[in-house]
This record gives C-alpha cells, structure tokens and sequence, in this order.
C-alpha cells in the first residue's frame, strides 16, 4: 500500500498530506539551524564522505558505500565507516565493531561493510561520536558515513546521493504521505547523484548492481545462481522487488517471493518452513549476516556489487583523494 501511496497510484497521499508539511517544516527548519550556526556541528580532522539518500527505502546506498571503501583501499587509504546502527541496540554508544559483534547490537547494514571490507567500522546515533571513537583506535586517512546526509550535526566534505533510477522520487512529497527526506531541489548542493539502475539523467553517475556466485550459508560453497533450480526467495530490504528481479535476470524461475520489512530481525522459526524438502532458499547478502548463526543447509545468499565507471566516477574519486592528501600534509 505504501508503494501505492509514494508513487502516485494511490490518492490516499492526501490524507497524509498535513503530517507531510510537519516533517518538511521541522527538516528545514533543522536544517537551516546548522546551516546559519544556529546549531553546532563538529567537524573531524580527516575527511568525511557521506553517503546517502533523499528518499525513504532501497536505493543501492550501502553498496556504494562497499565500492567506495574498496575503491579507496586499492588506492592505499585507510578507510572507516561509520553508521546510525538502525536495527541494532548496543549496550552501549559508540560501538565498535568486532568478529564478535551482532547485526542485533549493531545492525545488518554495518555488519555486512564490515564483513565484506575489513574496514574499521562503527556504530552511534550521534555519528561523530562513532568517528571520535574510530580515530582513538585507528590511524585513518578518511571516514565514509552509511547514511547520514539529514544528520548535520557532523560536518561533510563530500557529498554523495544515491538515486533509486527506476523509482527516482515517487509522488515528489515528504513522509510520510511521500517518500521524501528533502527535496528533489537538494540535489543541486551535492557533490555527486549516483543512480542505481534506471536511466541516468544529465550529470550522474549510472551504476549497476552486478550479482556474484551464490553462496551457501553452511558451507562456502559457490555456484552460478542461474543454476540453482527450485528457488524459493526472500529479501528483507528497503525494495525486495528489485532483488527478485535481479533474480530473473539470471534466468531463475522463483517458486515463491517472500518480502519482510527492511532490517526484519529473523529468528529461526519463521524461515525454516519457507522452503520445502528438495527446494533452495535463497536471500540477500545482508538478510545473510542476520542469518549464519541458525542456517540450514539448503540456505543460500547472493551478493552483488556496485559498478560505477566513467569520466564522473573518476572526477569524484580523484576529488577525494585530493582532499585526503591535502588534510595529509
């Protein structure tokens, strides 16, 4: 329904409409409350990248935010991460992650950069406690934030937007009658528009998200998803469509498509009956890392990672490298 709703295709949007005005009001007011000094904003001695989105649900924004730690890794930086956490509660903030840490203390998203990067990554509802407590414990040469462009009490260097290319904006209004944070018009004061799919327009950057083997949840091991016959499949991320697309791209016929909410926690007794004897379960990588503690073997996962070429994408990279270089010296 809420899809309806954000899209246009559903006129319930006007009822939504007052708490719509609210939201945009309180969002511009705080704002503007840092943009004038109003409100303070704490500024770190390496570079911050952020990461983020003007819409509510998937855009693709954490495997940006994969390529741009690996990206910057093969250029020789240290790179960290730092999160809200959504979906995770830790006993205490800012929390930093370890081999042994949860996606229930710190949430799926963090885990899976963490896992899939090496990097140092933390968590904290006021972020530049999480960069605080990165740099007290690693020497870095820049901290990318997952999330974060509406978080204004820490200052940004760059400025990176990810565009869902099929969707884009839905119905144009703030939550919640529409999916926006801010305006379309805050485009125009970012560095860079990364569009995941779609058409990219004039100025952004296309990318792709390319699917790797799949893997099994048990064991490691690693086939051509195009190969996996009897596929049940879940997604509990922001747009679960998307990954049953991708799915039959690959050429797979789906017995069932199960959608949870984005950052569902799972417990075992609500996936184990989801594929029958003979049949493959399979998810997204970051419904994996909430699931290896209690996988059955018929389990699997399928990554994917983000391709983003081109004269933009080198101009954006070449500008942070420039930016790490100059606070370097």
């Amino acid at each position: 329904m809420i899809e309806r709703i954000w899209s246009g295709q559903s006129p319930l949007y006007w009822l939504l409409l007052p708490l719509s005005w609210l939201y945009g009001l309180i969002a511009t007011i705080l704002r503007y409350s840092y943009k004038s000094g109003l409100k303070k904003s704490w500024r770190a001695p390496v570079p911050v990248v952020v990461v983020g989105n003007l819409t509510a649900g998937g855009n693709g924004k954490t495997p940006v935010v994969i390529w741009l730690v690996e990206t910057l890794q093969l250029h020789g930086f240290r790179v960290g991460v730092v999160s809200r956490g959504y979906g995770g509660k830790s006993p205490h903030y800012p929390l930093v992650l370890s081999e042994s840490t949860t996606t229930a203390q710190a949430g799926d998203e963090p885990v899976l950069i963490y896992q899939r990067t090496g990097a140092p990554v933390a968590v904290s509802p006021l972020r530049s406690d999480a960069v605080k407590a990165l740099l007290a414990e690693h020497e870095l040469d820049v901290i990318i934030t997952d999330d974060g462009l509406q978080h204004y009490a820490l200052k940004r260097d760059v400025e990176i937007v990810v565009v869902d290319g099929v969707r884009r904006f839905g119905n144009g209004h703030w939550l919640p009658a529409g999916p926006m944070r801010e305006r379309a018009s805050r485009l125009r004061s970012v560095d860079a528009i990364i569009t995941n799919g779609g058409t990219a327009e004039t100025g952004e950057l296309a990318m792709i998200l390319q699917p790797g083997k799949a893997v099994n949840l048990v064991t490691g091991e690693q086939r051509d998803a195009s190969a996996l016959r009897n596929v049940v499949a879940m997604a509990g991320i922001g747009h679960p469509p998307r990954f049953f697309a991708t799915l039959k791209q690959l050429g797979l016929t789906l017995q069932k498509e199960v959608a949870f909410a984005d950052h569902k926690a799972y417990q075992i007794e609500q996936l184990s009956g989801l594929a029958q004897s003979g049949q493959i379960l399979l998810m997204t990588e970051k419904d994996a890392v909430k699931c290896r503690g209690f996988a059955q073997a018929n389990w699997w996962y399928l990554p994917v990672e983000a391709k983003i070429q081109g004269r933009l994408a080198e101009k954006l990279l070449q500008r942070i490298t420039d930016l790490i270089l100059k606070k370097s010296h």
